[in-house]
């Protein structure tokens, strides 16, 4: 029986990963290998395909066939739709029919895999293994959203970059998933073919060390007001060119608005440095390889981690403590990677110096007072990190109001919770929860 490997992408950075991970044996041989691309921008039909972005066709030699999501559930919208549990086999048949695949062992390598069209895909192969593939920082915080067991248990593996050395993911450890690095010189050998198509960049450096800017368009997920992100980006330039930086280059994000970018230029004229806008979807990683910065500021995208520990580039942060402010609800998917840009990476701006933090630690308890259903396992190492190391440092990743939900160190003492119904529901709550997370003395 004939084996197919479908590889569903969405981003450049992604099928990079993809291509990085066959590139490196990671996974086994198959008839054919057939790339599943889907575009999950609000609105598809305005934003640039993954299949025409600069690079694409250096990456694409890699797969047999390209096949395109939207395409195929046309009008309905790859983030919005997922099969009834009663038309799957009409589904599976029809996209067996529809890709050739005829009675072919499909084996399925997913991003994402909390939300469509990631969930949407494994449902429709219901007997076909999966391998998740990581989506940047996120990777190291929970499960974003409880999975079904039917899919759940069909995950066989996490790949991820090492984008934090010796830290292991929490993505699905709840199934109790293997994670397995992708070689970074793979990543990165990639990333270099990626550049290779860029002819020209239209940046005109004359030799001098450019800081390179990363937009995140923060607003689109409602944790900034646009005002906010504007005046995050106007932080950014004034930043790098208090630092001495004459040549400036941004790279907004696609989707945020042009308006952005003019405000950026009237600082830049303010200051007198020259700032460049990109205007071309590229990744990252390629400004790196074509460029050279001596300098990559942002808030807390997954591109300053590559830069520092790929590419040995220095970064800085700016905005990550107005973003652990105003990230809500508190399991937001963001705070794991927003925590680890806090703590990792250099501030832009002057502050108090900070003493060292036990990252793992403090994940494993931002993590269990995020999903606390999902990861009773880590009650107890979040309660011991809590006890030694909640101080007027690190309170900056917590909530008082989560922690004294969960019944965990740092709660308002019971003393001074006012009696009103609501708060003695949460109470119960947590100690029901408690009593549920500890082991059995009978």
């Amino acid at each position: 029986m004939r084996t197919t490997q479908i590889f569903a992408a969405s981003t450049l950075y992604g099928l990079a990963t993809l291509a990085a991970a066959l590139d490196s044996g990671c996974f086994p041989a198959a008839d054919r290998r057939l790339l599943l691309v889907s575009n999950n921008a609000a609105v598809p039909e305005t934003s640039t395909p993954l299949e025409t972005m600069p690079g694409f066709e250096r990456l694409r030699g890699r797969f047999d066939g390209v096949l395109s999501w939207n395409d195929t559930i046309a009008p309905f919208h790859p983030g919005g739709w997922s099969p009834r549990p009663d038309d799957v086999p009409l589904w599976e048949r029809q996209l067996r029919a529809l890709w050739d695949l005829g009675d072919d062992r499909i084996q399925l390598a997913l991003e994402s895999i909390q939300v469509n069209p990631a969930q949407a895909v494994a449902q429709l192969f219901p007997d076909a293994p999966l391998t998740v593939y990581a989506d940047g920082l996120m990777t190291y915080g929970p499960t974003r959203n409880k999975l079904d067991p039917l899919i759940g248990s069909r995950v066989r593996r996490v790949l991820h970059l090492d984008l934090v050395g010796a830290l292991t993911p929490l993505l699905l450890g709840e199934f109790e998933v293997p994670c397995e690095m992708v070689p970074t010189t793979a990543f990165m050998k990639t990333v270099a073919e990626l550049g290779a198509a860029e002819a020209e960049l239209e940046v005109a450096v004359d030799g001098e060390p450019v800081a390179l800017l990363l937009g995140q368009y923060l607003c689109a997920l409602s944790i900034l007001t646009p005002e906010q992100e504007e005046e995050l980006h106007l932080r950014m330039l004034r930043g790098a060119a208090g630092r001495g930086h004459r040549r400036i280059v941004f790279k907004p994000h696609p989707s945020a608005p042009p308006a952005w970018s003019r405000a950026l230029e009237r600082e830049a004229a303010a200051l007198e440095v020259q700032l460049t806008v990109l205007q071309r979807p590229l990744l990252a990683e390629v400004l790196y390889e074509r460029l050279s910065p001596a300098l990559v500021v942002g808030c807390f995208s997954t591109a300053l981690l590559t830069a520092s520990a790929f590419y040995g580039i220095e970064v800085a942060r700016v905005g990550t403590e107005l973003l652990l402010d105003r990230l809500a609800p508190y399991q937001n998917s963001n705070r794991v990677p927003v925590t680890i840009a806090d703590v990792l990476l250099p501030p832009l701006e002057p502050e108090p110096a900070r003493p060292a933090v036990d990252l793992a630690g403090l994940l494993s308890a931002v993590g269990y007072a995020m999903q606390p259903e999902l990861r009773p396992d880590l009650r107890g190492a979040a309660e011991r990190y809590l006890a030694a190391d909640l101080d007027a440092h690190t309170w900056r990743y917590f909530k008082r109001r989560r922690l004294t939900s969960l019944a965990l160190p740092g709660a308002v003492p019971a003393g001074l919770i006012p009696r009103n119904p609501t708060l003695r529901r949460v109470a119960r709550r947590a100690r029901s929860m408690v009593r549920r997370t500890l082991p059995s003395t009978s």
